[in-house]
């Protein structure tokens, strides 16, 4: 099987088949970090996450069939989103119902509090999604690439260092160091695109 990832139309067809280990895999591998990340950011300690992270994929598969790709009814991230928000809540009500000794109940308050997530809310997941994405991306292309390509790309892209002392630390032209981080940021481009199904 091709190590390239499935679009999202395809993906999501595939997740309706509870035996498509590869799709799952992809599916976790992009997903998982997302709602672990969203579940602490909820106040979820690490044991409580990792349980709303196996709550979401059981719901996912449960309701994947159901699904409506039309973008007037909403991404799939969006989708997402709210099953990993209503389970959330679920902890939160499970919690006031049966208090433990620690925990930040404030946070529990405030996500009770709002029935609709808000536009902050749907902009950190948005955030959280789009670095997840792109690491995932990256760790895909990354073996495509010659070390001081790579390393063009990756000191002044994501590091955010000065093309010139690159240049010189790698013994390359400032021509050479933009001519390596754009080959790699197409590259990226392209996965991303092709998991987006855009």
């Amino acid at each position: 099987m091709s190590d390239a990832p499935s679009t999202r139309p395809s993906l999501l067809v595939r997740l309706r088949d509870p035996r498509d280990e590869a799709a799952w895999d992809e599916f976790v591998s992009l997903y998982g970090p997302l709602v672990r990340t969203l579940a602490r950011r909820g106040g979820l300690q690490d044991a409580d996450a990792s349980d709303l992270e196996q709550e979401v994929y059981r719901s996912v598969a449960a309701a994947i069939d159901r699904f409506d790709p039309d973008p007037e009814q909403g991404s799939f991230r969006a989708w997402l989103f709210r099953i990993a928000r209503n389970h959330m809540l679920n902890a939160f009500v499970a919690k006031k119902r049966h208090p433990q000794g620690t925990g930040d109940t404030r946070v529990g308050q405030l996500l009770e509090a709002q029935l609709a997530p808000s536009p902050d809310e749907t902009a950190l997941f948005d955030a959280a999604y789009r670095k997840r994405l792109f690491e995932w991306a990256a760790s895909r292309v990354r073996a495509q690439f010659k070390e001081s390509t790579w390393l063009a790309f990756w000191k002044t892209a994501v590091e955010g260092r000065e093309v010139t002392e690159v240049a010189r630390e790698l013994n390359l032209t400032a021509g050479a160091i933009y001519v390596h981080r754009n080959r790699v940021m197409s590259r990226i481009r392209e996965v991303i695109s092709e998991v987006e199904g855009t």
